[in-house]
């Protein structure tokens, strides 16, 4: 009989974190991402921010980034959503096709380098980075990967702390009970 309402708390639990994840990502418009990127050259993190429902109904549907911050390892300058070069309309975030048929994210920006902007620029597009020489236009001087992670809302994180809570006081009571 204990084992049945141990099973039956355990089962409310989780309904109630699952709940509270499915409510919070169904009403969520900002998501959030964290990208990563690698050179030979030059490597950096950055963050993202963009409104799920405001997507154009094109073919290749896209939105403009609402907050972006990156930075480049051992540099001191901070690149945000500003210093791309046809801010305001750019950057911006596009869905595409991917392999498992998810639709996946992928980010357009182009900025100039803050230490060298009469030497060098740089774009992001989906998975690619290109490192471009400002004198001479087009041409690639480094080339790198973009990685994206999608950044957990507040919301999953707490259905996920409900119910592992849940889990180790059903589980510390249990074995209570069995001494």
């Amino acid at each position: 009989m204990k084992l049945w309402k141990n099973l039956v708390l355990a089962t409310a639990s989780l309904a109630v974190g699952f709940a509270a994840v499915n409510v919070k990502t169904a009403s969520a418009a900002i998501v959030n991402y964290a990208f990563t990127v690698e050179s030979p050259t030059k490597t950096g993190k950055g963050f993202f921010s963009f409104d799920d429902e405001t997507f154009s109904n094109s073919i290749f549907p896209g939105t403009v980034v609402k907050s972006l911050s990156f930075q480049f390892d051992g540099d001191s300058n901070i690149y945000t959503e500003q210093d791309d070069i046809a801010y305001p309309d750019f950057p911006i975030v596009s869905l595409v096709a991917s392999v498992n048929g998810q639709p996946s994210i992928e980010l357009s920006y182009f900025f100039l380098d803050k230490t060298s902007p009469t030497e060098f620029y740089y774009e992001i597009v989906g998975e690619d980075l290109t490192i471009l020489d400002a004198n001479f236009q087009n041409t690639e001087i480094g080339f790198g990967k973009v990685t994206y992670t999608k950044v957990p809302e507040p919301a999953t994180m707490l259905g996920a702390v409900i119910v592992l809570g849940t889990s180790l006081i059903i589980n510390k009571k249990s074995r209570l009970l069995k001494q």
